[in-house]
């Protein structure tokens, strides 16, 4: 009898994402489970951009060299460290979200209890990700800042931070646009121009960051 031993990588999918291993996460990713699904994506890596920022700063903190960013660097830290955990938040809502809204496809048009809690079911739905991209903004521009105050040694880290929080914002934005069909018309364009104007900043920091840390 082999001596190994195997480890459960299953996973509640409507655990918390927090308290999900890695391997079972992507377990219930790679399922026939409509969650987690794109807003876990957009949630995970919002929180992986920002804790690699944060792995930065943890090595730049308590060096000489850098004594005159202490103090920045440190709040940059703390806000890097609430990101990492609002994100992960935010992909919770974005499931709860989706179920509450799925819930309601089901039913008819013309159900009272359809049409009672339809607004606030669609609304809960755009929520999350509208607040994912606006934490992207607040991240990557955190990002940028850093790139001329920590560790030189680790702008790489700083680069590749950059893109995770692009892709992140990016995923949010698709978790937005597939639910604003579903808005009053008059809500549309606004929600959308919105999107794009978030995604714009995001992409002009990223790209000035990877020109930073060459």
């Amino acid at each position: 009898m082999s001596n190994q031993t195997t480890t459960d990588t299953t996973t509640d999918p409507s655990s918390s994402l927090a308290d999900q291993t890695i391997a079972g996460y992507l377990g219930a990713l790679n399922s026939k489970s409509p969650t987690p699904g794109g807003g876990a994506v957009a949630g995970t890596c919002g929180a992986t951009g920002a804790a690699v920022a944060g792995m930065v700063v943890h090595y730049t903190l308590g060096k000489k060299k850098y004594a005159e960013h202490e103090t920045a660097n440190a709040k940059h830290l703390e806000t890097l460290s609430a990101a990492q955990r609002a994100f992960l938040t935010l992909a919770d809502d974005d499931a709860r979200g989706y179920g509450e809204l799925n819930s309601l496809w089901s039913l008819p048009e013309s159900d009272p209890v359809r049409k009672e809690r339809w607004s606030a079911a669609v609304a809960g739905a755009i929520a999350p990700p509208k607040q994912m991209l606006s934490l992207c903004v607040e991240v990557m521009s955190v990002i940028e800042g850093l790139v001329e105050t920590t560790n030189t040694q680790l702008k790489s880290d700083l680069a590749v931070a950059a893109h995770t929080i692009r892709g992140a914002a990016h995923s949010a934005a698709c978790n937005i646009r597939i639910n604003v069909p579903l808005l009053e018309e008059s809500q549309q364009q606004d929600v959308l121009e919105d999107s794009a104007r978030k995604l714009s900043i995001i992409d002009t920091l990223c790209e000035r960051i990877e020109g930073l840390t060459q």
